[in-house]
């Protein structure tokens, strides 16, 4: 489908629950207050949905929370997105406490590629960030069996002041495996909107002092949000993806599936559309694809985060989706 700014509209993110085994402070509060089960799609709402949205040009779509993993039969869902005509591409995005122990049957059910938010290697910073007291995973062993898997593996990493340490040692990442190593701005929603973020322009100025060669990848897609780099010293790629710095709502071609069923057109505003009561009401698909259709067309030109309005996102990440 096409949207009334001319941009191809082809990649769901659909978050399956608001709840998480971390507490990553940009992404919820310390203590949740989490939705009722019955509030949240079921996995046959979710698969209904996802269908519709193939009918009208979707061809990605990834799997977000809170964490997807913690969400029972997770597996069984991505076989099922998998079995829907035109849907080409199935991904996750997971802070890989679980991925371990889940990965053969994620792998089973089809699952296409993976993003691992890791934002820190150093253990005590891990658990301050996370809020945790769990042990941080071999994120190393976890790579090397996702690369090892067949899956597409990109590592995401919030830029923080806390964290601007690890830019080396996280890049460093790329050196021996085919990973992708993101660096992304903090967006000022929830938590993020009062914290201390850095620009993606000053990670690529450190990362030369080590990798002077880098340079923009030749292959990149321009509907992707990150701006790769590679280097002869490198395996995989660095990305920097910076929505605050650098704009690039002229080539977003995403829409988003909160866990409640609400479509949402840009991440940065509130406003939406509700499908579960239209699902539960017992729409017709052409009814279901109808509505689809008028909210994708209200997608606005450019997120506000430089200029919220009063219809600017209030909700934390994790009831959003990731």
């Amino acid at each position: 489908m096409i949207d009334r700014f001319g941009r191809e509209i082809s990649y769901l993110r659909i978050s399956i629950t608001d709840r998480c085994n971390l507490r990553c402070f940009y992404c919820m509060p310390p203590h949740p207050e989490h939705l009722c089960h019955a509030d949240i799609l079921t996995y046959e709402e979710i698969v209904r949905t996802a269908e519709a949205a193939a009918s009208l040009g979707i061809t990605k779509i990834r799997i977000t929370g809170g964490e997807p993993l913690v969400r029972r039969d997770c597996a069984e869902l991505i076989a099922m997105l998998k079995a829907i005509p035109g849907i080409r591409t199935v991904a996750m995005t997971t802070n890989g406490i679980l991925l371990a122990d889940c990965l053969p049957a994620l792998c089973r059910a089809g699952l296409d590629a993976v993003n691992i938010s890791i934002d820190t290697v150093q253990e005590a910073r891990w658990r301050a960030v996370t809020r945790s007291d769990r042990p941080m995973p071999d994120w190393q062993s976890l790579l090397n069996r996702c690369v090892q898997s067949g899956l597409r593996t990109k590592v995401n990493a919030v830029l923080m002041k806390e964290t601007r340490g690890d830019w080396m040692v996280l890049a460093a990442l790329a050196e021996s495996l085919t990973v992708d190593v993101r660096f992304i701005e903090q967006m000022p929603i929830g938590r993020g909107a009062v914290s201390e973020s850095e620009c993606a322009g000053e990670v690529l100025r450190t990362l030369r002092t080590r990798w002077p060669d880098l340079h923009p990848a030749s292959d990149e897609e321009k509907s992707s949000p990150a701006r790769y780099y590679e280097s002869a010293g490198l395996t995989g790629r660095i990305g920097l993806i910076a929505p605050m710095t650098h704009r690039f709502c002229e080539s977003c071609n995403r829409i988003r599936l909160t866990s409640t069923g609400q479509l949402k057109p840009c991440l940065s505003y509130e406003t939406g559309t509700d499908l579960r009561e239209l699902l539960r009401a017992g729409a017709s698909d052409g009814e279901l694809r109808e509505v689809m259709c008028r909210c994708i067309d209200k997608k606005p030109k450019q997120h506000c985060f430089a200029d919220p309005t009063e219809a600017a996102e209030h909700r934390t990440m994790n009831r959003i989706g990731g």
